[in-house]
């Protein structure tokens, strides 16, 4: 589901709505289960036509008319079956994209839909509710884009989750650096165009590894149907790849980690993820 400035008119706050399957034994079993998540979660809005606008984002995701909290909820449920479907976990995750929340004047995050602002410390706590209420395994982007110290205070707490920078980070060895340095997150979206070069998000992908934080390969918003990063995907060894899952700039990706996986045939498996204190394997 899409929010915040990727949805058009009414929406949630939060930017972005994900799913990441658990223990897929395959790249395919993941996209099915991608795929079959998104239908369930579209026939669950139909059901509250009062929200649903038969709209989807630029990004193929779904847009409503319901707040931060009900499409938790709604992902939640979705998620429940789908799990029960597949006969694997699936875990819900968002991209918060706190910076387009954050008015630097008023030092604090603006929640338009909620008529609601939050301190900084009010979000923290925010974030860290849902994520505990809602068993998330991912959250990118919690806080605005200089605040390192509450990215670190989250990645401390939060440790069954993967806490995310994207404009944290942007991809930049510099920044991740000085994020290693205090404990801000514990995983990286690397967007080779973000950077300039490939050597650049290669750099990156490397220097999160050697730290122990786990690289993510992203599209970008008004991506073209071009492959290349389910190659990079793999080439960088990076265990996640945030590539959406309906609108054929999307859909290439998947069709390409397919036949990636196909032509490797036994050499091919899941990446894993770790985490420090529970055996929570994301493939």
């Amino acid at each position: 589901m899409s929010g915040g400035r990727h949805a058009h008119g009414r929406a949630p706050d939060i930017q972005e709505f994900l799913v990441l399957p658990i223990n897929a034994k395959s790249f395919w079993d993941a996209a099915k289960a991608n795929v079959t998540f998104h239908r369930e979660v579209g026939e669950i809005l139909r059901k509250t036509k009062r929200t649903f606008t038969s709209g989807r984002s630029d990004e193929g995701a779904w847009i409503a008319d319901i707040d931060d909290v009900n499409a938790l909820e709604l992902m939640v449920q979705a998620c429940d079956e789908v799990s029960k479907q597949l006969g694997f976990e699936c875990r819900i995750g968002m991209d918060i994209a706190a910076s387009t929340l954050w008015n630097s004047q008023q030092k604090c995050y603006v929640y338009t839909h909620e008529k609601m602002k939050r301190t900084p410390e009010e979000q923290a706590e925010y974030v860290l509710g849902l994520i505990e209420k809602y068993n998330l395994i991912y959250v990118e982007d919690p806080f605005h884009e200089e605040d390192f110290g509450s990215f670190a205070w989250l990645a401390k707490t939060a440790t069954d989750c993967l806490i995310c920078g994207d404009d944290l980070f942007v991809t930049n060895v510099e920044r991740l650096r000085r994020g290693i340095k205090v404990g801000a997150a514990n995983s990286i979206i690397i967007k080779p165009n973000q950077i300039g070069t490939l050597t650049d998000a290669w750099e990156a992908a490397k220097a999160a590894r050697e730290a122990l934080y786990i690289p993510i390969l992203s599209h970008r918003s008004g991506d073209t149907v071009n492959a290349e990063i389910a190659h990079l995907a793999v080439a960088f060894h990076c265990p996640i790849i945030k590539t959406g899952v309906i609108e054929g700039a999307r859909i290439s990706k998947i069709n390409e980690l397919i036949r990636i996986e196909d032509t490797l045939g036994k050499r091919s498996r899941m990446a894993e993820v770790p985490f420090k204190e529970k055996n929570i394997i994301v493939r």
